[in-house]
Order: C-alpha cells, then sequence, then structure tokens
C-alpha cells in the first residue's frame, strides 16, 4: 500500500492529528543572527535573524528536533518548514535562487523522521505535509491606499513561484500539500492551479489540502469574503480536506467550521491559535484550556483533521491527540476524492 492509499484509509477511521507552530517553538532555542547564518551564510548581504525556513539549511538538527517532538504528543501529520518558501517571500532576504534547495531539504528532514516513527508503529503511518504559505503580497488587493488598482503581484507570477516550490516539497518526499493559512483566495487559485499542472505533468495523485484564515469577528477573511464564498471558491478541485486556521482561537472558529461542515463532502481540517493574542502577541492558552475548547468539534462532528496553529506546543497537540481518540471523525463522502 503505497502512502496515498494509507492517508486515504487513516482519514476515513480515524480523526488524523496535524502538528503545532513551528514559529512557536523555533522562538524556544533563541537563536541569533549568526545561528542562522550559520558558516554558509556569514558572509550574506542582509540580515537573516527570522527566516525560519533558511533553518532547514543551518540549523538541521532542530527542525527535526521539533518534528520528533510533535510525533511523540501524537502527530500523523507533519507540516513543513516551509511557509515562506517561494522566491516571492524569499526575496525579503534576497534568497530567491534556494528556494527549491529549501523546500527539498526541509521536506526530507520531515520525511527521514515521520519514516522513523513509521518504521516502529505501522499500524500508525506518519504522513508528511508540505506547507505552502500565502506569500507576502496578496492578487486581489492594491497595497497603496492612493491607487486601488493597482497590484504588486500577478495570477502568473504567483502560479510560477508555487509552481517551484511544490515540485521541490514533492521531490523531498512530500505527501500532501497543504495551501494554508489563506487571506486571499485568489493566491490560493494560483497555488491550485500550480499544483494541478504538476497532477498533469507528472501523471501522479497530489493529495491536497486547503486552510484558509478568518480574519476578525466578522466572519471573514482578508479580501473579503464568507466562509461559505470560501468554500465555494476552492471546490473546483479534489481536496482531501478544506478547513481554516491561525487568526482565532479554537472557541471562535466553531461556527465557520459548522459551516464548511454543513455545505462539503470534503474532510474539514482545523488547527487554531492557542486562544487570541495579549497586548503583547503572545498566546497564553494553556493545553487544557485549549482542547476542552476543541471538544465541541468533536462533539459535534465537524472535523477530519485537527491540529495547532500560533502558540500551541506539542503539549497542547498531546492534549488534543488525548481527546480526538475517544471520537469518531465526521462522516464524508468523498468517493471520488479518495480514489488513487
Amino acid at each position: 500500500m503505497n502512502n496515498s492509499e494509507q492517508l486515504y484509509n487513516a482519514l476515513k477511521s480515524r480523526i488524523l492529528i496535524l502538528d503545532g507552530a513551528m514559529g512557536t517553538m523555533i522562538q524556544r532555542y533563541n537563536f541569533t543572527e549568526e545561528d542562522y547564518r550559520g558558516e554558509r551564510f556569514k558572509d550574506w548581504k542582509s540580515p537573516l535573524k527570522g527566516n525560519n525556513d533558511l533553518l532547514s539549511l543551518t540549523q538541521p538538527e532542530a527542525i527535526e528536533e521539533i518534528h520528533r517532538k510533535y510525533l511523540l504528543a501524537g502527530a500523523d501529520i507533519i507540516e513543513t518548514n516551509t511557509f515562506s518558501g517561494t522566491t516571492i517571500a524569499m526575496a525579503d532576504y534576497h534568497m530567491e535562487n534556494l528556494v527549491y534547495e529549501l523546500n527539498y531539504e526541509s521536506a526530507k528532514i520531515a520525511r527521514k523522521v515521520c519514516d522513523e516513527f513509521t518504521a516502529q508503529n505501522p499500524d500508525k503511518p506518519r504522513f508528511v505535509a508540505g506547507s505552502i504559505g500565502p506569500t507576502n503580497r496578496t492578487a486581489s488587493l492594491s497595497p497603496d491606499v492612493n491607487d486601488p488598482g493597482y497590484r504588486a503581484i500577478t495570477f502568473d507570477e504567483l502560479r510560477i513561484a508555487y509552481k517551484q516550490q511544490s515540485e521541490a516539497l514533492l521531490d523531498g518526499g512530500s505527501d500532501i500539500l497543504l495551501v494554508e493559512t489563506i487571506f486571499d483566495t485568489l493566491n490560493a487559485k494560483a497555488a491550485l492551479f500550480a499544483i494541478d499542472e504538476i497532477r498533469e505533468e507528472r501523471n501522479i495523485t497530489i493529495p491536497i489540502m486547503v486552510s484558509g484564515t478568518i480574519t476578525d469577528a466578522s466572519g471573514r477573511t482578508l479580501s473579503g469574503q464568507t466562509a461559505d464564498a470560501f468554500l465555494i471558491s476552492v471546490s473546483h478541485m479534489d481536496l482531501i480536506s478544506v478547513g481554516f486556521n491561525c487568526a482565532l482561537g479554537a472557541k471562535q472558529l466553531t461556527p465557520y467550521l459548522e459551516i464548511l461542515a454543513n455545505h462539503t463532502d470534503f474532510g474539514i481540517s482545523a488547527y487554531p491559535n492557542a486562544g487570541l493574542p495579549n497586548a503583547f502577541g503572545q498566546y497564553d492558552e494553556t493545553a487544557e484550556q485549549m482542547s476542552n475548547q476543541v471538544e465541541e468539534y468533536l462533539e459535534k462532528g465537524l472535523i477530519n483533521i485537527i491540529g495547532g496553529c500560533c502558540g500551541t506546543t506539542p503539549e497542547h497537540i498531546k492534549a488534543i491527540a488525548d481527546l480526538a481518540k475517544h471520537y469518531k471523525p465526521r462522516k464524508i463522502n468523498q468517493s471520488d476524492n479518495l480514489t488513487v
């Protein structure tokens, strides 16, 4: 049985656990500018501290350790350390030429650790989700208040960048491509278009997860879409799941997950923040507090994949995994989507 078949079987049989925040865990290491640079980039012309994706090259042991902690906590799916792994985002560091290597090596690190855990317990296979973030540019909105028609990026530029990232993530061993933290659905559609091109060119099955972000209590994405409009915009693709992550805590996310669950046959994913940020931008919600809120998703049968975003740690994921074991996944009718 190949990894895609194992994934689809697992998705139908139990609630799958996604890992927690990468950035939160990286912060615990207190890496300096020199740590980010390593020996290879010690003379790089621009500051590199904060380029977390680069740590897959300069501090791979730390990234591997973070993955391992989440797997020990019970995660079934591990995200690659590639949230900003496009030429568009890496332009901030003048590292566009490193994009393929960054994604490929990040996927290889996650693949190695997942394979170790699967070998130890073949009944609980672990999967690698190639993380594809939204980039720092938007195709739907103008960054210039004096020129509402202006766009800092085109659809085709996004498509090309996402295609390069996706190919590297697949080459490095990703089982899933996760288009996540979507604040502009047009960006996401460029990513999905690119993935579909790869699927046709390589004649392969590519399991895809899509996760948007509701930015505030208005219940809309940054580009103005409601939850059901967002769902309609991405439902042309065969997805293993659609859901929401980031921006809101677990409690605030519930009504939007209900909208998705009532209007699609796709699996539903959720990985909220550990509450809302405090005055210092930090997240105070404990693992117990968060799991208590997530239980509402489980009791209502809303989800198939559950994890954590900003502020979450292996402790949060363990609490959620321990809880999810006692519940069945949301029933889905994905006969088309679950065909390999």
